[in-house]
């Protein structure tokens, strides 16, 4: 019985620290970002949204963008025109001053959670 409660106290204590490696913190400060940019847009809707966007050294482009109260970090990805950033199942897709916010939950042909957004300080 003893080994027994060895092997499952140490089989936890493995996955405690398994799971805490896993869950360690994102340091924006590792991401060596070229220039950073900060934009107020105004909304359809009347929403006031601050989004700011870092370039980095290597190409890669990121945006912080407010969904639902939540400040969420969106990565750079392929479209055809302008500028498509995807955080989970969001998408903020700007073409030069306009931009839109679409949920995919929402479905394939739902309109944009947030639409014609346009800045307000360029």
């Amino acid at each position: 019985m003893n080994k027994w409660l060895v092997a499952v106290t140490a089989a936890a204590g493995l996955a405690a620290l398994v799971g805490n490696a896993w869950a360690a913190p994102l340091n924006l400060a590792d991401i060596q970002a070229k220039n950073r940019q900060t934009h107020k847009y105004t909304c359809a809707t009347g929403k006031i949204l601050q989004v700011t966007y870092w370039n980095t050294a290597n190409g890669q482009s990121f945006a912080l963008v407010p969904v639902k109260g939540q400040q969420l970090l969106f990565v750079n990805t392929i479209s055809a025109s302008g500028a498509k950033y995807q955080a989970g199942s969001y998408t903020w897709w700007t073409k030069g001053p306009r931009a839109d916010l679409y949920d995919a939950t929402d479905g394939e042909n739902a309109p944009p959670m947030l639409s014609d957004c346009v800045t307000i300080n360029r």
